[in-house]
């Protein structure tokens, strides 16, 4: 049987900034194929969490792993689709066309300044059909709803073909029927393409019902294998920091 390593793997990691200890004994580990989120309140450390992942902090102390290999020694950043927060609230006189913007999910593998190979073109067209971008091609990214444009920055993780996705707050500025069709589209990512998907949020209600786990950061971490049967009052005020009442539904 061949292994697969960790796509992630986080050992005893502290992360100071001045004098505020923004993170602390953090383990966590990502297994390929997985779909999870990171919940918790602003401030409590989820994009210090991810930043340090990605390599754009560095850990006061402890060890990060990506794919097996310590993050000082990787270099396979395509591997890992990342869509940053905010990412989604463009200015309306940035001057680049949806497929412009998707293609620059090509740079890691290509360079900037490199020529469009056949395999850039497929997979810029690939990713731009998953997002049901592709009649938006020649449209100005600007020019797009919040909702479009957000399926355009997912599109341009897309293009790199990673095993894994990180999406960063992804329903700001977002209409509420818009993050429904997103949750629906991580979803078929994760089931058809076997892409692991990790997702960080403050807002508990958007949970989708189908995640495998469940992480509950402010500072430290917390668990849930079994989110549905979890996520409960106890949890969600310690997570928060206030007496919260938690109402389960089907909706």
């Amino acid at each position: 049987m061949k292994f697969s390593p960790s796509l992630f793997e986080i050992r005893n990691l502290f992360f100071t900034r001045g004098d505020n200890e923004v993170l602390k004994s953090i383990n966590l580990t990502i297994l390929q194929g997985e779909y999870c989120a990171i919940i918790g309140p602003n401030g409590g450390g989820k994009t210090t969490l991810i930043r340090l992942l990605m390599g754009l902090e560095k850990p006061t102390s402890g060890s990060i792993k990506l794919f097996g290999i310590e993050q000082s020694k990787f270099r396979e950043r395509d591997r890992i689709g990342y869509v940053p927060q905010r990412s989604a609230l463009v200015d309306g006189s940035f001057p680049a066309t949806v497929r412009e913007v998707v293609a620059m999910g090509r740079y890691a593998k290509r360079g900037i300044f490199g020529a469009e190979s056949q395999e850039d073109v497929a997979a810029i067209e690939e990713a731009m059909e998953q997002m049901g971008v592709t009649d938006l091609r020649n449209n100005l990214i600007g020019h797009l709803s919040g909702g479009q444009r957000q399926r355009v920055m997912i599109a341009r993780a897309l293009a790199s073909r990673p095993e894994v996705l990180i999406v960063d707050e992804p329903n700001t500025g977002v209409d509420v029927e818009s993050q429904h069709r997103f949750y629906e589209l991580l979803r078929h990512l994760n089931c058809t393409k076997k892409i692991a998907i990790l997702f960080i949020t403050h807002d508990v209600g958007v949970i989708a019902d189908d995640i495998t786990r469940l992480f509950f950061v402010n500072q430290t971490l917390m668990t849930s294998h079994s989110p549905n049967a979890h996520v409960g009052c106890g949890e969600i005020s310690k997570l928060y920091g206030t007496p919260a009442h938690v109402v389960h539904h089907n909706h």
